[in-house]
Formats: structure tokens, C-alpha cells, sequence
């Protein structure tokens, strides 16, 4: 499967990626059968496709779980993760426990504040960077991103991937970010 270089992290990744929210369950996907969601991502890495979108919010922790789980059988050295920004340093400290896991290899921030007057958008890049300092984090990825904001992370740090949705309708990326 074809591979893409994630910034300058060091980390490829296949074009394609499995998400794990529906895997998470609760109010918006019921109950799932955990065994065959682990033999879903099993299944997936065996066909190529490495790259794991989990977060802490997907079912309340629970995705997590169920990645954490899949992974007691995989080589981690062979899959890539991603999670969601909630409450960046201490959601990073429980999500490596439930993943099992020393380190995440790319942390998303899937919105930014409305409002940096009360979360400004360099004590976010400064906590991420302090977490890829730390070894906890491979790479700094961010999603829902306009011009302005791509360089704000490039002023206060660095930023190694975007995650946009790009489809035949909706192309926004082309006239603001390309």
C-alpha cells in the first residue's frame, strides 16, 4: 500500500487509515461485539492498513480500550495512532494507558478554540510540543484548519500533518490551504 511521510517525524503511513469511532459504541453506534472489533483491526493491519484514528471521546474512552486491546496482538512498532485534543496533557497520560502503549504517534487537534482569549493557540502548540519533547508523541497533526491557523502552529512550533475532508463536494482545501 502506498505510504506517505508524516512531516518531519520520522513515521510513513498508507494512504489509507481504519477509524474507531463506531468501535467506541454508546449512544451514537449501540452496543458492538468487542472481540469482532479487534478481529476488524487485526484484519486491517494484516492488509496494510496501519494507521489507527482512535480518541478519547470515540464511546467514552472505550475505543481505546478496543485498540488497546487489538494491540496486545500486533507489533506496535507496526501500527500508527492518532487521537483527538480534549485536554491535551492529561487526556495523553489516560489515553496511553488505555492503549497500553509508551507513546502516540500522531496527536490530532480536531477544533481549536473559538476563543484564544481563554485557550490560546500557543499554550496548545506549546503543550504538544512538550509532549513530542517528552517522547509521548511522534508527530503534531491538526484537522478543521484554515491558512491563518496552520501558520499560528507554525509560529509556535511545528505541525507535521493536516487531516482535511477533500471529496469531489466538498473541496474547500484547494482555495484556502493548497
Amino acid at each position: 500500500m502506498e505510504k506517505r511521510n508524516i512531516g518531519k517525524s520520522g513515521l510513513s503511513a498508507p494512504f489509507l487509515g481504519m477509524g474507531t469511532w463506531a468501535i467506541g459504541g454508546g449512544s451514537w453506534w449501540g452496543d458492538n461485539d468487542d472481540a469482532l472489533s479487534v478481529k476488524a483491526i487485526l484484519t486491517a493491519v494484516e492488509q496494510g492498513i496501519t494507521w489507527v484514528d482512535t480518541a478519547p471521546i470515540y464511546g467514552l474512552y472505550h475505543s481505546e480500550e478496543v485498540v488497546g486491546e487489538a494491540m496486545k496482538h500486533i507489533d506496535r512498532d507496526k501500527i500508527i495512532l492518532d487521537l483527538s485534543e480534549k485536554s491535551i496533557l492529561e487526556d495523553v497520560e489516560e489515553s496511553l494507558k488505555r492503549l497500553g502503549t509508551d507513546h502516540i504517534d500522531v496527536l490530532y487537534t480536531h477544533w481549536q478554540s473559538p476563543d484564544f482569549s481563554i485557550f490560546p493557540l500557543e499554550e496548545t502548540v506549546s503543550a504538544l510540543m512538550k509532549l513530542k519533547a517528552q517522547g509521548k508523541i511522534r508527530a503534531i497533526g491538526a484537522s478543521n484548519m484554515t491558512a491563518d491557523l496552520i501558520r499560528g502552529y507554525c509560529q509556535y512550533g511545528e505541525l507535521d500533518v493536516i487531516q482535511e475532508k477533500y471529496s469531489l463536494l466538498t473541496r474547500r482545501v484547494e482555495k484556502q490551504l493548497l
